[in-house]
Formats: C-alpha cells, sequence, structure tokens
C-alpha cells in the first residue's frame, strides 16, 4: 500500500484527531493571515500617500543670509534694512518643468490704502487710556493687504473661506486690475461685483480697481485679528500677482516672493531640492520641504506594517512548535504502526512522506478556513492597530505645532499654476490643514491569491519543521527497538 493511501485511511479514521489538527492549524493560519493582510495593506497605503498626500517645497530668499548682511552693512548712524531678493518668474517656471512636479504655485503680496472706501477698524476696549475708542488697525505701510494670485480657487480654500457673490480670479485676470474682496469689507462700504472702487500704492499712485467677486472670511480668521497694529482680515483684498506687483513698484516687476512647489511622490523630494537648486543662486535663496502630510500618515503604517511582520513572525514561530508537540504526542501514538511498516521493509522517508501528506491535506482544509475568515480578523485588527498609531500621531504632531508656536505660511496669497507656467486652480494651502484632511481612518483590506499562495508555503513549511522534529525521536531507532519499547 502506498503512503498517500495509508495517508487517506488514516485521517478518516482518526476523525477526533484530525477535527483537533485543523482546528489548530486553522488558528495558526488565520493570524498568519491577517498579518499578512495587514502587512500588504499597510505597503499598499503607504504607496498611495505618496500619491495622494502630497509634499511641499518652498523657495523663497535665503533670510538668515539677508540678516547677515543686514548686519554687516548696518552702521550705528542708519537704520537697519533687510533686502530680501525676489524669485524671477522665468526662474520658477524652469524648475517647475522638473519631473516629480505635480503643481507650483507663486506668491507675492504688499499693502495699500484705501482711497474710495473705507478700510475695517477694530475696536479694542482693552487698550489702557484709549477708553474702549474706535483705533484703525492699519499696517504701517498701508490698511488693506493685497495677495496677488493667478487662482483664488485654492488660496481661498486653505483659509476656509469661500465666494459668496461673483466669480473668483482666474489665469485669465492676469495683468487685469480686477480683484475681489472680503463681504464685510463690501457691506460696510455698499460694494457689490462689477463696481469700480479707488485705492492707492503706498507712494500714493491712485488705482482704479474692478471688483468681480466678493468672498466670505472663515469665522477663525475674523476672530484672529492679532492686538493692535494688525490688519483686520476682511481689508485683504486679492487681486493678480502682475497687479500686485505693479502696487510694490517698477522694479519687482516679473518677480514674487515665494514659489511653493507640489510634488507628486514627496519620497522623492530630496531629489527635486538637489536638481532645483542647480537652477538658483543658493546664497540668495533657499528651497524648505514640507512633508507633514506625508508623514503624518507613513508614520502610523509604517508602525501597523512592522507590527505585523511581528506578527507573522510570532504566530509562524509559535505555531512551529505548537504544532510539533502536537504531532510528537500524535507520533508517540503511532509507535508501534511506525516500527510494524519500517519492519516491513518501509523506508523511512516513506513514512515520514506519509505524515506530512496527513498534515498536507489537513493544511488544505485550514487554508480554506484562513481564506473565509482572515479578512474578517485582518479588518478588526488592522483598524485597531491605524487607530491607536494615528491617535498617537495626532497627538505629537499637535504637541508639535503647540511647541513651535504661531507662524504664517507663505502659501496664504498663493497663486496656483499647473506644471508647465502659472495658472490654473490646483489646490494650495497650510500643510497643517492638508495634515486634517488627508488623515488616515482605515486599511483597505483583501484577501489575494498571492496572499493565499503565500500563507499556504509559511504552511508547508511549518509542518515541515514540525514532523521532522517530532520524527527524529522515533525514526532514528531501529524497527525492534521501536517495537520493544
Amino acid at each position: 500500500m502506498n503512503f498517500f493511501k495509508r495517508a487517506l485511511l488514516n485521517i478518516k479514521a482518526k476523525k477526533g484527531r484530525t477535527f483537533l489538527l485543523i482546528l489548530v492549524m486553522s488558528a495558526i493560519m488565520l493570524f498568519v493571515l491577517a498579518g499578512l493582510i495587514i502587512q500588504n495593506a499597510a505597503t499598499t497605503a503607504a504607496n498611495d500617500a505618496k500619491k495622494s498626500a502630497g509634499a511641499t517645497v518652498t523657495l523663497a530668499a535665503n533670510r538668515d543670509k539677508a540678516f547677515s548682511d543686514m548686519k554687516a552693512s548696518t552702521s550705528t548712524k542708519s537704520k537697519p534694512s533687510l533686502n530680501l531678493a525676489g524669485v524671477e518668474v522665468s526662474t520658477a517656471k524652469k524648475i517647475g518643468v522638473l519631473s516629480n512636479v505635480k503643481s507650483y504655485s507663486l506668491t507675492t503680496s504688499t499693502t495699500a490704502n484705501a482711497s474710495s472706501f473705507d478700510a475695517i477698524t477694530t475696536s479694542d476696549s482693552n487698550q489702557g487710556g484709549m477708553g474702549g475708542k474706535e483705533m484703525k488697525s492699519a499696517a504701517s505701510t498701508g490698511d488693506l493687504t493685497i495677495s496677488g494670485v493667478s487662482s483664488t480657487a485654492s488660496a481661498l480654500s486653505s483659509n476656509g473661506a469661500k465666494i459668496t457673490k461673483g466669480r473668483g480670479l482666474t489665469a485669465s485676470d492676469l495683468n487685469t486690475k480686477n480683484v475681489v474682496i472680503e463681504t464685510e469689507l463690501a457691506s460696510t462700504n455698499k460694494i457689490s461685483t462689477g463696481d469700480t472702487i479707488t485705492m492707492k500704492s503706498t507712494n500714493g499712485t491712485k488705482y482704479k480697481v474692478k471688483v468681480v467677486g466678493i468672498y466670505k472670511a472663515s469665522s477663525t480668521s475674523s476672530a484672529n485679528v492679532g492686538g493692535p497694529g494688525a490688519n483686520d482680515p476682511s481689508n485683504t483684498i486679492y487681486t493678480a500677482y502682475t497687479f500686485a506687483n505693479t502696487l510694490k513698484g517698477s522694479k519687482y516687476k516679473g518677480t514674487v516672493d515665494s514659489v511653493v512647489y507640489t510634488l507628486s511622490n514627496p519620497a522623492k523630494s530630496a531629489d527635486f531640492t538637489k536638481a532645483a537648486k542647480k537652477l538658483i543662486n543658493t546664497s540668495k535663496f533657499s528651497m524648505s520641504t514640507n512633508d507633514s502630510t506625508y508623514q503624518s500618515m507613513l508614520t502610523p503604517l509604517n508602525n501597523v506594517k512592522s507590527f505585523a511582520q511581528k506578527i507573522v513572525l510570532l504566530v509562524a514561530v509559535a505555531g512551529t512548535i505548537i504544532l510539533a508537540l502536537i504531532v510528537i504526542l500524535m507520533i508517540r501514538e503511532r509507535r508501534y504502526e511506525i516500527g510494524v511498516l519500517l519492519s516491513l521493509g518501509e523506508k523511512r522517508w516513506k513514512v515520514i512522506a506519509q505524515f506530512f501528506v496527513e498534515m498536507f491535506m489537513v493544511l488544505i482544509v485550514s487554508l480554506v478556513v484562513a481564506g473565509v475568515g482572515g479578512k474578517f480578523v485582518g479588518n478588526i485588527v488592522g483598524d485597531q492597530l491605524i487607530s491607536q498609531q494615528t491617535t498617537t500621531a495626532t497627538i505629537s504632531s499637535t504637541s508639535s505645532d503647540m511647541q513651535g508656536g504661531p507662524g504664517g505660511n507663505a502659501e496664504g496669497g498663493a497663486l496656483s499654476g499647473t506644471k508647465g507656467g502659472p495658472g490654473g486652480s490646483v489646490p494650495s494651502g497650510t500643510m497643517g490643514q492638508a495634515t486634517k484632511s488627508e488623515k488616515l481612518k482605515n486599511l483597505s483590506t483583501t484577501v489575494s491569491v498571492k496572499d493565499l499562495v503565500e500563507l499556504g508555503g509559511m504552511g508547508l513549511v511549518i509542518i515541515f519543521i514540525s514532523i521532522m522534529l517530532a520524527s527524529f525521536g522515533i525514526l532514528r531507532l531501529e524497527p525492534k527497538k521501536i517495537l520493544i519499547s
């Protein structure tokens, strides 16, 4: 009788033992498969995060170098003056066509004064000696904040604002005097879309501009005025960056304050920065990378992936030990059967092969059970791990933000551009807000054929090691000694 037939007959005859083996093997395979599913899902999610989370690289004047130059050139009689170099638009375009650039945003800002209308003023009753008197919250150079953009879609959304009347600015508004103003500024001065208003630059030149849209600032922005001397958020007017440069002066033509590049693959931000630096004067300009959104998603994913790998290893080792102990007990019960087979001239490898075939049949049933329940277990464990890791990452991010203190982002008045030139409506905004919107909530777990094949391979290794460990003590003996003992 060949060992395949003996194995099948033994499986049928020992139903209780077979059921116990299936139960144990199914539990081992179930948790190994859950670990593999979570591991693969975390890898897939990490790859998706590279595409969706994005990373930004900001090109702006090198402030450290500018401060050093200011200190070196300042005498005791002269007033300190900080000179920041403007980024050439032509240079921004050259960098914008580099690989891995999804879009880029140019930012320029200045101040101006209201002429045919009044800027919003802020009352502060806590100022000593003021007695609650209304005081004008004007900046030192102008009572209006001018944000030069080529598309208000991204600039407004990043600040939690939205268009309520008219339209926003687009690439077609470049080289025009079209503007978008805030609701409170419009209602206070009875300004509607289509009206023409007058503002003047800080050097006194007056400009007539056309209101094409009205936006509503977020309540958070309106609440945080910033104290005396700070400009009210309602005094922020969006214009084309070309007109903002006109207000600043002729020497600013063709330049912007900063450029923010959004990358397609955050993992390659270092390569992009290296290539971009070859096109700029690094003594005048600096490039800073912000991939906090990508990192905030990647951290919990890497933790989950690492934990899943440990689950697979731990369950595999523990499963091998447990299965080996069960097989040892099973083989000890069959000492007489083994002794008879060896006495009849059966080769030792065929006896071992019979045990292996029996366990292989058990493995097949266990793989079916694991395949049915693996996704369910993987979902439960994966969601719990993601929830825990995301909470930890959020707490860490919040702590870092609090330690960092308040600070601005150059993208507030970003003008969005697609790869190849300014324009378009690719979203840009603060990375903190992006982090909230991109927070990972769950893992998409699926049981694939590849997972089952990989699981089957691990199962074969486990039963092979278990059988070899269990068989070594008996099969090394002679048939006579086995029968006598």
